[in-house]
Formats: C-alpha cells, sequence, structure tokens
C-alpha cells in the first residue's frame, strides 16, 4: 500500500466501542427500535457519565464496514453516541453517508465540539453541561446557534442549582423558539418525582424524561 493509499484508508475508518440494537431510552424517539453506533473517545469527564467504558479501547472499522453492520438489524433508526462522537472528524462523514442511504440519524453529543458541520438532515441532542456535571465551563454556547426545530437541547440534573441554572438558560435565552427541551433526572442522583414537581410549579416549557433503558436493563452495558 501507498502513503497516499493508507492516508486515505485512516481518513475512512472510525475507532468504534460498539454496535448494538435496543430500544431509544431518551429524547424525541424514545421507545423506538434503534442502532446505535458507540464511537471511542471523550475529552470530558462529566459527573454523572454512564459510558466511561468507552472512553478508551475500541477497535478501528472502516466506514463501510460500520454501514454494513447497521445494515444487518434492519431498522430504519440509527443514534451516533459515544463517548463524544464529534471528538473524531471522521463521525461527520459517517452521519452524511447515513442519512444518504435513507437513515433517521440522530446524534447524542455533549455540546464542548463545534456541530456547525453536522448534516442538517440529522437530528442533533446536545447535552448542555449543567454545574453539577463538573464540566459546565466546556459548554460551546456558539452551538445554540446552529440549533432547530428538528433538534433537542438535553439538560441532565444533578440537583436544585442544577435545575435553577437550568432555568434560567432556558428563559433567559428563549432557548424554547429555537428547539425543543429536554430535561431530565441524573440517574441515581437527582429524585425524579421532585423533578417533574419543580418543572410542573414552574411551568418550565420542557418535556420531562427518564431514560427507559435505565428501568428496563440497568446499567447493563450495550443497552
Amino acid at each position: 500500500m501507498t502513503e497516499t493509499e493508507s492516508n486515505s484508508a485512516q481518513q475512512d475508518r472510525l475507532r468504534i466501542t460498539e454496535i448494538f440494537h435496543s430500544l431509544q431510552g431518551e429524547a424525541n424517539t424514545v421507545g423506538i427500535p434503534t442502532v446505535f453506533v458507540r464511537l471511542t473517545g471523550c475529552p470530558l469527564n462529566c459527573s454523572y457519565c454512564d459510558t466511561t467504558y468507552a472512553f478508551k479501547g475500541g477497535e478501528w472499522q472502516s466506514l463501510d464496514e460500520i454501514l454494513e453492520q447497521v445494515a444487518q438489524y434492519d431498522t430504519c433508526h440509527v443514534c451516533v453516541t459515544g463517548g463524544e462522537p464529534l471528538a473524531q472528524p471522521n463521525c461527520v462523514e459517517l452521519l452524511r453517508r447515513l442519512c444518504d442511504v435513507g437513515y433517521k440519524v440522530s446524534l447524542e453529543t455533549s455540546g464542548a465540539l463545534d456541530v456547525s458541520q453536522v448534516d442538517e438532515r440529522v437530528s442533533k441532542v446536545l447535552d448542555l453541561k449543567t454545574p453539577g456535571s463538573g464540566e459546565q465551563s466546556r459548554n460551546l454556547l456558539e452551538n445554540l446557534e446552529y440549533m432547530t426545530k428538528s433538534d433537542q437541547l438535553k439538560f441532565v440534573i444533578c440537583d436544585r442549582n442544577d435545575y435553577m441554572w437550568a432555568q434560567e438558560m432556558i428563559i433567559r435565552s428563549e432557548l424554547g423558539h429555537c428547539c425543543q427541551i429536554l430535561m431530565s433526572p441524573s440517574y441515581g442522583s437527582q429524585d425524579a418525582t421532585e423533578l417533574a414537581n419543580w418543572i410542573l410549579e414552574d411551568r418550565l416549557p420542557v418535556r420531562f424524561q427518564i431514560q427507559l433503558h435505565k428501568i428496563l436493563w440497568g446499567d447493563e452495558p450495550g443497552r
């Protein structure tokens, strides 16, 4: 293989932790059978992260190999997640190719990396980091300019302080006008009923959600 061919091969691959079939556990397609493509690596270290096993390891796969595995599950919904999928530049090309062959594609991203190059056909689920995450300073607020009605902005609430911070962000920036707003309790940290009551009391224009996959399978990897 020539040096040019070698460089081309590297540009056409991604490090993958797992590809699996499950029910979407959150966002606006919750409950729908979906193929998840979990990319390896993340530059953040959120307190509530439940996929730290995806930070290292993984196997290099070509985009063609990834698409072949996705096709085996015979479903139209694909979610590209991590880790932080956009930490690998070739993620953008994978998203485009998935859209080109007709999948309904979503991207789960931390919001710390630029989303401006993500294909407009992709539904972005952007996790705006709350103070309790420990990564609030990593929020790239310019990403809000690229959110559309087909996208979702997610707040994971660890405590009352997180809730008040999120409420201020939603109202001050009028976030509900640009995309759907999701709010969920941090698993094992914030009581879900308490959060639901806060939302109702404040008439907050958000969609409350609990992670369905956690209810069904707990912390089992690949679910």
